[in-house]
């Protein structure tokens, strides 16, 4: 790439984690290690640190709203993701503003929602309102949607314990109405690899990958997913775009770190080229 030739870009629409492990902080760092600009429309901003998040304030619905479309009709994109979108009235905000600035459905801006519906320890993020919102508004007007088991519990009621599990719950998830569903196997510790599961409502494609034995593992379901959104934003299509972002998550994991008091962070500095002085 010349040096004054622009990037592909990609905006992400979540939440501010102030200990910068997860939500658009995770976003951003992949999204630049991966070659990709990026864009931002904040959510929420969250008081948080490896301890749990201790207090938030979200963001006013017309104001997420203005920021996508504001960055959609000056700079443009070439792919979108979401994370955290806090309430029902914002996820209906984003669905509108998306409409406008032609993100997701059969729009040429691929939409990648990753739906940020439980926390790390599996607590819900929303009440129904919000889950019904983001089942019904979101899931239908995405080419990709890539929830953790937890997720999955909360959008089917599928508490998947294997493997076969996961292609009950692709099956389940294909329904609601995205293009392709990949199924984030992170969580299902009992399996000694870590396989997640693209589906697109024919084949099922398994993404291999080791299953590290680390506690820090913080924003790893971030970096999946805005890794995946790069690789749409550079071109690729669906299936080779959710192996790059295996393939980022699984090192980022693997070079992952301790930092506060408890779950630290997965790191995007394997990435870096080593100083030359």
């Amino acid at each position: 790439m010349s040096q004054n030739a622009s990037p592909p870009a990609a905006l992400t629409i979540a939440g501010s984690d102030s200990g910068g492990a997860a939500g658009l902080q995770a976003d951003l760092r992949t999204f630049l290690t991966c070659g990709v600009h990026g864009l931002v429309a904040v959510t929420a901003v969250t008081v948080q640190n490896t301890l749990g998040v201790h207090d938030r304030s979200d963001i006013p619905a017309r104001i997420v709203a203005g920021q996508i479309e504001a960055v959609a009709a000056d700079m443009g994109m070439q792919a979108a993701k979401t994370g955290m979108l806090a309430s029902a009235e914002i996820i209906e905000a984003v669905a509108e503003a998306c409409d406008r600035a032609e993100i997701g459905r059969d729009s040429k801006v691929p939409f990648v929602v990753d739906p940020v519906a439980a926390s790390m320890h599996g607590h819900p993020l929303f009440d129904a309102a919000g889950l019904a919102a983001l089942r019904d508004l979101l899931l239908p007007r995405a080419a990709v949607i890539t929830p953790n088991l937890d997720e999955v519990r909360l959008l089917t009621g599928i508490e998947v314990t294997d493997r076969a599990g996961m292609h009950d719950a692709a099956v389940a998830l294909k329904e609601l109405g995205p293009k392709y569903v990949l199924v984030k196997s992170g969580h299902l510790t009992s399996d000694p690899e870590c396989v997640d599961l693209l589906y697109d409502g024919r084949n099922f494609v398994e993404l291999p990958g080791p299953r590290f034995s680390t506690p820090h593992t913080h924003g790893a379901g971030d970096a999946m997913a805005s890794a995946l959104t790069a690789g749409l934003a550079r071109g690729m299509p669906v299936p080779e775009a959710a192996r790059f972002g295996k393939w980022f998550v699984s090192n980022a994991v693997a070079n992952s770190y301790p930092m506060g008091a408890k779950v630290g962070p997965v790191s995007a500095f394997w990435r870096l080229a080593p100083e030359d002085r």
